[in-house]
């Protein structure tokens, strides 16, 4: 231990350095490291599961079994070493001659669960139960000054108080036993301010409430500094008495910049602690200007401004250290929040590490803090000192918005005081799950929830979960109609989606495969080291603040595009767009890209972005919209087709070039061979293609086209062929008003083949539309198409999708479970206009030209339990779609989700012709 305690003294004394022109600061001593990036090795024993009953090393802060110790533990499940699973620390250090004298505490910032802290063989104090909240202990009359110190602690995984067992460990969230965040020592000069809690109004009114320790006559003064250290406003005082142990001090700042989630304006406000003249101790704050208030039966309001939460549920979790994180990794998880156009963050379902509410406080996030529970909560005793624990060490960030009692009926009402008597700014409490105070938070509602009640109702409707977003489902699926009817709905507040990122842990037990406990873990946005999902991208298009109105590009675009301004502070002009006009040629793609000026349209107002198009436009592909907020981060990038389907087709297909096909029959085929050596056979009793094979062998592309639904062809009558000039067709003949009144193949002298498909669906609905082909999957490598992507789509997700040309490389990916390749290869994608498949043997070119059509490529395999989040698919395995399938949520089918998560709507009671579904698509069998 030598080496460690002469690391603690380089770092003491740095510190103590550091400080010599300020000694009245209070001083700070990391015992552990920092985060779970910057740990210190301590001495460990852990006295049940794995790796147990032999003394070694541990860092700290960490959770003990992603270090190869005792077991690992969802809440939901059994515990079998109940009560026997404890870890044993022991570290030694030291401290300076000169610190005695001194107020010294020891603190801890979360320890789960029951922690017993010894100092030098005397205990600290009582017992600390309670697993995600900062504790500390008066040390001063324990330490040896100058000399060693040896600090022992017992962590025990199972609480002795039943309550914090039912809050904590029986929830639906990873157990994960262990110091997992900060230890360290603070000395604070005798006379001293022991807490601090700011209240700073966005009208520039600032009160603090103080509490003094050991204070003699004398007085406090306040002083307001921009973060660059330039004072803001002029001092305050208040003067205090001999033995104060309290202190109110108040000020007013002209025009102060407010703190939002899009201007985090931040200040720094100073207090020192004067006697007898002389400046004996000073406290630094980091503050934000802001008013929160929640009026009733009408909505939360922010400086002024109604605000719609665009919300996340997190944990605090990362798949290789738990609930041991740091600081880089709460930088990365708000920036992706942020990128997602979310304006708020649900702490799920305890408080966070103290440097990710910093983070929401410097790069603007709204936050919800919460108090454990999960269907079971805190005992009157244990709930008021931890709830005390909560508001103590959070009150000051101004991104806390709101105070969660619990979750999910794990409200102990008997704690409600507590927060408003403590809370000097006075933010609003709700009850996740619960009707109380005039909002309304239900969980998982559906899209037509309630009769006076929920959107329809009089309190602010306000869901802190809805879309669990389990594997695929929920999350971006169901936003786009939850958005709309939140968005256009007054007493509605926004909602938040379950979750972040799938909770997998590294199992150090199972060769560190990652483990979501089956269905229980996998419901992120994104996963466990962050990948991205689909409905990332969709989340971001939805819930972009400036929102484009959908519209077609015709010739007679005059370059207009209608928005509206769903910031809730930020006028339009403060943003910045762009524009960029791309060909889809592959190796002759060409661009040209331009400014936008910025519309003067202020926050909930209509406006329109005029567009400078160069003369040329309509030679391009696509045409590429991008919005950018104040301090230039994309915001989206929309896509708009310029080119049609019938440019994209004859810029590819040539018809001419050879000579016309030959075709033989059997008693059951006609077999086609073409003048460039494509054969293929058709069935004679259907019209599906049978086979095709080319010079350089068999193409396995075949029996289809089949419907997908809804098959009727007892009324076929027969396959018939004849010539067109050069082009051999080969035609099906069915009787009026059947299924499927059109199919037919037409073989071109070039060796393209053309099928062209009409039918109707079966009845006014149908769970999918179109048709299939076969191709085996174990021959595929990948496919290279045009289309919407990169992502696939369900019918209830949309959003998110760029038009472009995409390749993507097969794999089996089932999302959120096991190793994961993102973006998905199997599933469905929107508004194809050709697709190359690239496979083992011959590829395959298919270019359709219909609008509106979705391809999909093979079905996705599932996870074991699959609830809502297995939607249907076609038998065959290359299919192209006018109907496709919703997904739901677990705990939601998709048609509760709303209009997106119904079937397939089609109605034509005369089944004409000009009416039929139809499908347009050619095919390159060259091998090319």
């Amino acid at each position: 231990m030598r080496s460690a305690c002469f690391k603690i003294w380089i770092v003491l004394l740095f510190v103590i350095s550091g400080l010599t022109a300020r000694t009245q600061e209070t001083q700070k001593l990391f015992l552990s490291g920092t985060g779970s990036d910057h740990t210190a090795n301590w001495q460990f024993f852990c006295t049940a599961g794995n790796n147990s009953g032999k003394w070694t090393t541990i860092p700290v802060p960490s959770n003990w079994e992603f270090q190869g110790f005792g077991k690992y533990n969802y809440g939901l499940a059994k515990d079998s070493l109940k009560g026997k699973e404890q870890g044993l620390y022991k570290y030694e250090f030291n401290v300076p001659a000169s610190w005695q004298g001194k107020a010294i505490n020891i603190v801890f910032d979360g320890s789960m669960t029951d922690t017993e802290v010894k100092l030098n063989g005397k205990s600290a104090g009582p017992i600390h139960q309670g697993a995600f909240y900062r504790f500390k202990y008066d040390v001063s009359a324990l330490l040896n000054y100058g000399k060693s110190n040896l600090l022992e602690v017992t962590v025990s995984k199972h609480s002795a108080n039943a309550s914090v067992n039912a809050a904590e460990r029986k929830g639906d969230f990873w157990v994960f036993g262990g110091i997992f965040r900060p230890v360290f020592l603070e000395a604070l000069p005798k006379s001293h301010i022991s807490y601090y809690a700011v209240d700073a109004k966005a009208n520039g009114n600032l009160k603090a409430q103080l509490r003094l320790a050991s204070v003699k006559a004398g007085s406090v003064t306040g002083q307001v500094y921009t973060l660059a250290g330039q004072k803001f406003g002029t001092p305050f005082s208040v003067k205090i008495n001999a033995g104060d142990s309290l202190a109110n001090i108040s000020t007013h700042i002209a025009s102060p910049k407010l703190w939002s989630p899009e201007f985090p304006n931040l200040y720094h406000v100073v207090f020192t602690l004067n006697e007898n003249g002389k400046a004996v101790h000073t406290v630094k704050q980091r503050i934000g200007f802001r008013t929160v208030e929640l009026r009733e039966h009408d909505g939360i309001y922010v400086n002024n401004a109604k605000i719609k939460f665009k919300g996340v549920n997190r944990h605090s979790f990362w798949p290789a250290t738990g609930r041991a994180l740091n600081k880089k990794i709460s930088i990365e998880d708000v920036q992706l929040m942020k990128d997602m156009n979310m304006n708020a963050v649900r702490m799920s379902h305890y408080p966070p590490d103290n440097h990710f509410l910093d983070v929401c406080d410097s790069l603007g996030l709204f936050v919800l803090d919460e108090l454990t529970g999960w269907h079971h909560a805190y005992d009157d005793v244990v709930g008021s000192k931890l709830t005390k624990e909560l508001i103590e060490k959070d009150i000051n960030h101004p991104s806390i918005v709101i105070w969660d009692n619990g979750n999910e009926g794990g409200f102990n009402f008997n704690l409600d005081h507590w927060f408003d008597e403590l809370d000097i700014q006075k933010r609003p409490l709700i009850h996740p799950w619960g009707i109380f105070r005039g909002t309304n938070t239900q969980h998982y509602i559906n899209y037509d929830y309630g009769t006076n009640t929920g959107i329809n109702g009089h309190d602010i409707f306000f869901p802190t979960e809805f879309l669990h977003g389990l594997y695929d489902g929920g999350g971006g699926a169901g936003l786009d109609d939850f958005w709309k009817q939140m968005w256009h709905t007054p007493i509605s507040a926004g909602g938040f989606i379950w979750d972040f990122a799938d909770e997998a842990v590294v199992r150090t037990d199972k060769n560190g495969e990652l483990d979501s406990d089956g269905d229980h873990g996998p419901d992120g946005i994104i996963g466990p080291y962050h990948e991205k999902e689909g409905s990332y991208y969709a989340i971001k298009e939805i819930w972009s603040p400036v929102y484009l109105e959908p519209r077609e590009i015709t010739s007679a675009f005059n370059g207009t595009l209608r928005l509206e301004n769903r910031f809730s502070y930020t006028n339009l002009k403060q943003c910045t767009f762009s524009y960029k006009l791309a060909t889809l040629n592959g190796a002759g793609s060409k661009t040209k890209a331009g400014t936008i000026a910025s519309p003067d349209v202020a926050p909930g107002q209509y406006g329109n972005l005029q567009l400078q198009l160069p003369k040329d436009w309509q030679n391009f592909d696509v045409l590429y919209v991008s919005a950018f907020d104040i301090n230039k981060h994309e915001l989206f990038t929309w896509s708009f087709q310029v080119s049609n389907h019938d440019q994209i087709t004859n810029r590819i297909i040539s018809k001419t070039g050879g000579s016309k096909a030959a075709i033989t029959e059997t008693d059951s085929l006609y077999n086609v061979k073409t003048g460039n050596g494509i054969e293929l056979a058709f069935n004679r009793n259907s019209g599906i293609l049978v086979s095709v094979k080319n010079a350089k062998g068999n193409i396995p592309f075949n029996n289809g086209p089949i419907l997908v639904e809804g098959q009727d062809q007892t009324g076929f009558q027969k396959l018939t062929y004849r010539y067109e000039g050069d082009n051999l067709v080969v035609e099906a003949v069915f009787p009026p008003k059947k299924s499927e009144p059109l199919l037919k193949w037409t073989i071109y002298p070039s060796g393209w083949v053309q099928l062209d498909v009409k039918y109707w669906p079966i009845g006014e609905e149908a769970t999918l539309m179109g048709v299939n082909f076969s191709f085996p999957e174990k021959e595929i490598k990948g496919v290279t198409y045009m289309g919407d992507g990169p992502y696939r789509v369900w019918k209830n997700r949309m959003k998110g999708t760029s038009l472009g040309v995409w390749d993507k490389t097969y794999n089996n990916t089932i999302t959120g479970q096991g190793k994961v390749v993102y973006p998905e290869f199997k599933g469905y994608y929107s508004n194809l206009y050709w697709m190359k498949l690239q496979t083992t043997g011959q590829p395959v070119t298919i270019v359709c030209n219909s609008r509106d059509v979705f391809m999909r490529l093979f079905t996705p395999a599932n996870p074991k339990n699959v609830y809502n989040t297995a939607p249907a698919f076609p038998s065959g395995d290359i299919s192209f779609m006018h109907g496709i399938t919703p997904i739901g949520t677990k705990s939601q089918k998709p048609e509760k989700l709303g209009p997106g998560g119904q079937k397939n709507q089609y109605f034509n009671y005369d089944r004409n012709i000009e009416d039929a579904l139809t499908l347009n698509l050619y095919f390159d069998f060259s091998g090319k």
